[in-house]
């Protein structure tokens, strides 16, 4: 086991948590009024003067290691490391210590992805994203190519993003029964689950997680138009920030013949606001469109709404979002 020295425990301990979500984990920041702020994950947790509290399990703290145990449920010693590894990218005075030097330890700041071990078959998997709508041939596609597979602990789903070589970077994890959402230990939200266009395309299109991905993708199969001609690439959530999003950025990067991006975010507060956030970041480089479901939350619940098994309709009263 690991030794981590006390006083750099005791200085973890100091590190509050809008400190933390900010400068690590800004996506799942939400801003909801004044100082106040909440998480993308769970909106009943509120943020404000120093503290959190989680109002729907009652239960609340100050520190960003609170949060990690308590919301995200890791051990004592994986929380510790998990703030340890960014801690030289925080500014904060206790870790500081009044001085510009580093901490005395800190572990290496490249994330070593740790993917969930795989089921022997796929089942629970195909079954679930079948009843949200989307299209199996879609899913035999990301499941031959090791995006998407089903994992042997709890039968999640889990998405897998990769690096333009083809190594897993990064994993979302989806519960095949109940809400489950999570990330597997090590993700590198700048590698968030993306279907490459299998030819040259300049235009990428935008959503918040894999499912709705998915979800456009099988739009645009049911329509008779190729899917895998042109980019599709989840953020892995969306935030309040005014920073881009690091997986568009990195796209970009990897991607610079992009011209045209099709934003397909949710109908929600943070989705128009990363809406508008990413348009004025991008609008004047490039061709922005927001292209959000006309119809319900976000791409899933249009697709289901329009195709799901209880109200199939024909492609004619539907149009693509």
């Amino acid at each position: 086991m690991p030794y981590i020295p006390p006083d750099l425990v005791a200085q973890v301990k100091e590190i509050d948590l809008l400190t933390y979500l900010q400068n690590y984990d800004p996506e799942e920041l939400v801003h909801v009024a004044g100082n106040e702020y909440s998480t993308k994950t769970h909106d009943s947790l509120k943020i404000s003067n120093g503290l959190w509290k989680w109002n729907s399990r009652d239960i609340g703290g100050k520190s960003a290691l609170d949060y990690l145990i308590k919301v995200r449920g890791m051990g004592f010693l994986e929380a510790v490391e998990t703030i340890l590894r960014v801690a030289p990218q925080i500014p904060s005075p206790a870790l500081a210590g009044g001085s510009n030097e580093p901490p005395a330890f800190s572990l290496p700041k490249e994330r070593h992805l740790l993917l969930p071990a795989a089921a022997p078959n796929n089942d629970r998997v195909i079954v679930y994203l079948v009843g949200r709508g989307i299209d199996r041939a879609v899913l035999e596609h990301c499941i031959g190519s090791g995006q998407l597979y089903q994992s042997a602990d709890h039968g999640n789903c889990v998405f897998v993003g990769m690096d333009t070589t083809g190594q897993p970077r990064y994993a979302a994890l989806r519960g095949t029964i109940g809400s489950f959402k999570g990330e597997a230990r090590g993700s590198d939200k700048r590698f968030s689950f993306s279907l490459p266009a299998q030819n040259e395309s300049n235009i990428l299109h935008l959503y918040e997680s894999a499912i709705d991905t998915l979800s456009y993708a099988t739009l645009l199969k049911m329509h008779g138009r190729d899917w895998q001609q042109t980019h599709l690439l989840s953020l892995a959530g969306v935030g309040s920030n005014t920073r881009l999003p690091p997986a568009l950025a990195r796209y970009l990067e990897d991607y610079p013949g992009i011209q045209r991006i099709d934003l397909h975010l949710d109908n929600d507060l943070a989705g128009r606001t990363a809406t508008q956030n990413i348009t004025d970041l991008l609008g004047e480089t490039l061709e922005v469109r927001n292209r959000s479901p006309p119809t319900g939350k976000d791409v899933n619940a249009y697709l289901m709404a329009r195709f799901g098994l209880s109200e199939r309709r024909n492609n004619r009263d539907v149009r693509i979002c």
